[in-house]
C-alpha cells in the first residue's frame, strides 16, 4: 500500500559541547515540527528506486540491512529545510528509510544504527527527545534532562551550511551548564543556559560576527539558540511575546529562511 510517513526534525541544540574537557559531546536538542523529512513509498515486489535521499541506492540497502530489514519499491524522500543547517535532515533521512522499510524496532538500536552508519545521530527517535542529555558520537543518553516550560522560537539561518563531522571534538566544555540546566525550573533560567551555551560555541568555533546575541538583546528575548554545527539561529520567547517587528529586524541582520514555533511541555 501506498504510504507517506514524516520524521520530525529539530533546529539547532538548546546547549551542546563537552561533558568535561576530554569527555563526550553531548547535546540537549530542540525539536521543530516545520523540519524534518517526508518520506514516500510506493511497494514493489522487487528492486528499490530511491530520490530525495542524498544516498545513493546501496548505502540506502545497507543501512536497511543492518537493521535486519530489506527496502523494495519506490521511495521518495523530501528534506523540508535544506541538509547542513541543523536541523536533523541526516538522521531523519535514515529514520524515515527504517520506517517505510517496515522495521519497527527499539529506538536504541535505530540510534545505534544511524551511528554505525554516519558516526553521529540526533536523538529525533526518542519520544520527548529534548528531555535527554545525549552523547551523540556513541549514541548514549546520559541522563534525563527536565520538560522546558511552553515558549516560542523565531529564528532562521545564518551563514553557509555546515555539515557535521562526527570526528570534530572542538566544543567547549558545559559540565557547568548541564549541571545547571538538571536544575532550572523557569524558561528565563533555561533561555540563559542556552545563550551561554551558545556564546561558548561562537567564541570558539566562529563566526564571531554572528549577530544573534545583539538580537536577543535589540529585541528583548530571554536567550537563544543555535545549531551549534550549522547555520540556524533562534531567538527565545514566553509564549505570544515575539515581537511583530521581529522578522523585519532579523531579515535585516542577514538572517534568511524565517520560521517560527512552539517549544516547551508544561
Amino acid at each position: 500500500m501506498t504510504r507517506t510517513i514524516r520524521i520530525e526534525g529539530h533546529f539547532g541544540e538548546y546547549l551542546q559541547g563537552r561533558l568535561g574537557p576530554d569527555g563526550p559531546v553531548v547535546l540537549v536538542t530542540l525539536p521543530c515540527p516545520l523540519t524534518g523529512v517526508t518520506g514516500h513509498y510506493k511497494p514493489a515486489s522487487k528492486g528499490l528506486k530511491l530520490t530525495g535521499a542524498g544516498l545513493s541506492r546501496p548505502q540506502a540497502q545497507r543501512f536497511a540491512a543492518s537493521l535486519g530489514a530489506a527496502l523494495t519499491g519506490q521511495i521518495r524522500l523530501r528534506a523540508h529545510v535544506a541538509p547542513g543547517l541543523g536541523t536533523g535532515v541526516s538522521t531523519a533521512r535514515l529514520m524515515a528509510l527504517a520506517r517505510l522499510s517496515g522495521w519497527d524496532g527499539p529506538s536504541e538500536s535505530l540510534a545505534r544504527a544511524c551511528i554505525a552508519f554516519e558516526g553521529a545521530s540526533d536523538p529525533l527517535m526518542f519520544d520527548a527527545p529534548e528531555r535527554l542529555l545525549w552523547a551523540s558520537r556513541i549514541g548514549q543518553i546520559i541522563q534525563p534532562m527536565p520538560a522546558l516550560p511552553r515558549h516560542e522560537v523565531i529564528g532562521g539561518i545564518f551563514g553557509a551550511p555546515q555539515r557535521t563531522d562526527a570526528r570534530d571534538n572542538n566544543f567547549p566544555d558545559i559540565s557547568d551548564l548541564v549541571a545547571n540546566w538538571a536544575e532550572a525550573e523557569t524558561l528565563t533560567d533555561f533561555a540563559r543556559l542556552a545563550r551561554e551555551s551558545a556564546r561558548r560555541c561562537l567564541a570558539l568555533r566562529g563566526p564571531l560576527s554572528d549577530p544573534t546575541d545583539a538580537l536577543a538583546s535589540e529585541l528583548g528575548a530571554l536567550g537563544w539558540v543555535m545549531a551549534h554545527t550549522g547555520a540556524m539561529r533562534g531567538l527565545i520567547f514566553p509564549p505570544g511575546q515575539v515581537p511583530e517587528r521581529a522578522r523585519a529586524t532579523m531579515r535585516a541582520a542577514g538572517m534568511r529562511g524565517i520560521i517560527q514555533f512552539k517549544g516547551g511541555r508544561r
